[in-house]
């Protein structure tokens, strides 16, 4: 496996924590070993001829790539997810011209098999109407920033308590997306908007928002600019720059990770971007938060 991607983040639990989660009550029906997110994964390769105890979870959210499992080779794409059972041989990658972008866990406990019943091979969890992907993006996060802040005990049983709601939102999907208030949105804007959203880590078009909504590409802008005032392309930049500038203010990841959490590849174009849109650089919108100076008035609210 290539180390060291553009603004990867992981978390390799050490064994004395492992044996904390293992013995305690709560934490043992289902635990962390490992956790990890790599954008744009070129050259990422893993075989294990010798198998591991764990479950294997990879969401890809952008790119493609591939497993094997038993013999049978699958392909995988955005919007897909499996899970590798524990005690057998596998290998996976990245796709060479499309390299993946994936979130991954590595987890187990007496609960794990019934997350990963029938996800052996890719799941669809395609953005919709009533999808909730960015919410589940944010649990995950959640999940990664309390173990990243400690591994005492409360912590490792609350990122417990986290994954199963993470792996549940996945097993569970028809449950996750129709819960009480989340309902379908008609509206052609707000179900554009909800789009782009769940899109946030993602680079999509104009015409793949259009498409989304039933509209031409040039019928779709004019209502779009008619409700917002702005075109949907400058409004979809306008939220990635609102959520990067959430993820400064409220997070210690680097300016080349967070990037990519914002689906912009390029951290010279996002720093130009978020200077455009701010009026300040993303290092200096940073410096001004840690010297106690919130400068949340400079765009938006």
């Amino acid at each position: 496996m290539k180390e060291g991607f553009t603004g990867e983040r992981s978390i390799v639990l050490p064994m004395m924590t492992r044996e904390m989660e293992a013995n305690d009550p709560l934490v043992a029906s289902l635990y962390i070993t490992d956790i990890g997110y790599y954008p744009h994964a070129d050259s990422h390769f893993r075989q294990r001829r010798e198998p591991i105890g764990e479950h294997v979870l990879i969401y890809c959210m952008e790119g493609a790539g591939w497993f094997i499992l038993d013999d049978m080779k699958y392909d995988v794409r955005a919007n897909q997810y499996f899970i590798l059972p524990p005690n057998k041989p596998h290998a996976y990658a990245a796709e060479r011209e499309h390299p993946w972008t994936i979130y991954w866990i590595h987890f187990t406990g007496p609960h794990a098999a019934i997350y990963s019943e029938g996800a052996d091979t890719p799941q669809d969890i395609l953005p919709a109407v009533n999808s909730r992907i960015s919410e589940r993006n944010h649990i995950f996060e959640e999940i990664f920033s309390t173990l990243s802040r400690s591994t005492d005990i409360e912590s490792l049983r609350y990122a417990s308590s986290l994954l199963h709601y993470y792996l549940a939102s996945m097993h569970y999907l028809r449950h996750y997306r129709h819960n009480e208030g989340n309902t379908v949105l008609s509206d052609v804007v707000a179900a554009a908007i909800h789009y782009m959203h769940e899109n946030m880590e993602h680079r999509i078009t104009l015409d793949q928002i259009a498409s989304f909504t039933g509209y031409s590409p040039s019928r779709f802008s004019s209502i779009f600019r008619q409700q917002t005032g702005k075109s949907p392309l400058a409004y979809y930049n306008e939220m990635k720059i609102n959520r990067a500038r959430q993820l400064l203010d409220t997070t210690s990841m680097h300016v080349n990770q967070i990037c990519h959490k914002v689906g912009i590849d390029d951290s010279y174009y996002f720093s130009r971007l978020f200077s455009k849109l701010v009026g300040m650089s993303p290092k200096q919108y940073r410096a001004r938060r840690d010297s106690g100076r919130n400068p949340s008035h400079l765009y938006g609210s």
